[in-house]
Parts: C-alpha cells; structure tokens; sequence
C-alpha cells in the first residue's frame, strides 16, 4: 500500500457496494451496537478478526494486541472486557491466538527488546508455569506452537479471573472460548481448554458469590 489515497477510494466503492445490496445498511449501522461476541486477538496483519470468523460490522467487540494478552495491569484490555460484558452483554467471549506470532516467538527469545520487555514477560510467565511441558518438547517449531496454545489457555484464565466476568457467569452463563488461527490453512481451531477442570485449584480465590 504505497499510494495511501487508494484507501479512499476503496471506501467509496465500499459504500456503493453495501447501498446496492440495501440502502438502509448505514442507517442501521449508525443506529447502534448489539454484537454476542467479545474477540480478544492479536495485532498481527494477517490475523483478521471478523473476516476470519465470517461476520461483519456490528457481530463482533473487537480488542486486538500483541500476542493477544489479557493482562490485569493493561487498563486497555480491562476497560474493553468490562464495557463488552457489562454494558454490551456479550454472550462469548473469546481469546483467539494465531501461529507464527511473532510476539510469542521474541518471548522465547534470550533478547533485552526494551519496552516490550515488560509486556513480554507474561508469555515468559505462560513459559514458566508449563516449563515441564514445553521443555519436553523436542522439535523447536513444535514448542513454539505449542506455547501459543497455552498462551491462549492463559489469557482466558486471565479474562475467567475478572470481576465482570464472573458477575456474568453466574447472572447470565457467559462463556469463554480459547482458539488458535492457522495462517497456513485459514482454519480457525477451537481448543477445547476444559476450564472447569483448570480453574477447580483457583476458584477458591478467584470467585464472586
């Protein structure tokens, strides 16, 4: 994209294509909000997040950032789960990872990357708390993959964490999805983390009756 003009044309054809399928469209869309879905994802180009799933504008809560964190100490995140669960009432909320991410990847990398030194440490944590798994692991491509699934794993243990969250649960069934982008195959795979199971050691401390 080297002519950034381009892009306003493209938003002109945009909008004559959505007016000849119906010339209410952007009045609808104007009229307000009302997705079922909250989409934690990451920042990467190629990692879409309503294309990918095949909705469009309106169906989906987006927050997109490196590696897809749902960190307590990232005011962004917090604000987004809170405004999607409590004022929007999502009914999913789901944190989608992708491999080849290149955020995972610098993490598992000895490498003093200045201020994201911080921000990487909590993929350094997920690392830390599956050393055993991951360090048995052998082929290096395998691990890596593997450590963006646990990664996901960990950030939706992150989001299940939440006041807002747990509120939701209990009010209203509120669900938690973990799942992982192939960027090879376009497939969107659902990880199937058994959180009750994960959560049953925790939940002594991280519940709201």
């Amino acid at each position: 994209m080297k002519n950034i003009d381009k892009i306003f044309e493209n938003n002109k054809e945009w909008i004559q294509s959505k007016l000849a399928v119906d010339d209410k469209y952007f009045d609808k869309l104007a009229s307000g909000q009302d997705p079922d879905i909250l989409y934690i994802g990451c920042s990467d180009s190629r990692a879409t997040a309503e294309e990918i799933m095949g909705l469009g504008p309106g169906e989906v809560f987006v927050h997109r950032n490196i590696a897809n964190m749902a960190s307590n100490l990232d005011l962004t995140a917090m604000g987004v789960i809170n405004y999607a669960v409590t004022h929007l009432k999502v009914d999913h909320v789901v944190v989608c990872g992708h491999y080849g991410c290149g955020g995972v990847k610098a993490a598992m990398q000895s490498q003093d990357l200045g201020i994201l030194n911080p921000y990487l440490r909590n993929i350094r944590d997920v690392y830390r708390m599956h050393k055993e798994e991951l360090n048995g692991i052998k082929n290096e491509e395998d691990r890596y993959k593997r450590l963006i699934e646990l990664n996901v794993q960990e950030q939706c243990i992150n989001v299940l964490k939440t006041s807002d969250v747990q509120l939701a649960f209990r009010d209203r069934g509120i669900t938690v999805h973990g799942w992982v982008f192939d960027l090879a195959t376009g497939k969107l795979i659902d990880l199937k983390i058994d959180f009750e199971s994960i959560l049953k050691d925790i939940m002594e401390i991280y519940h709201l009756d």
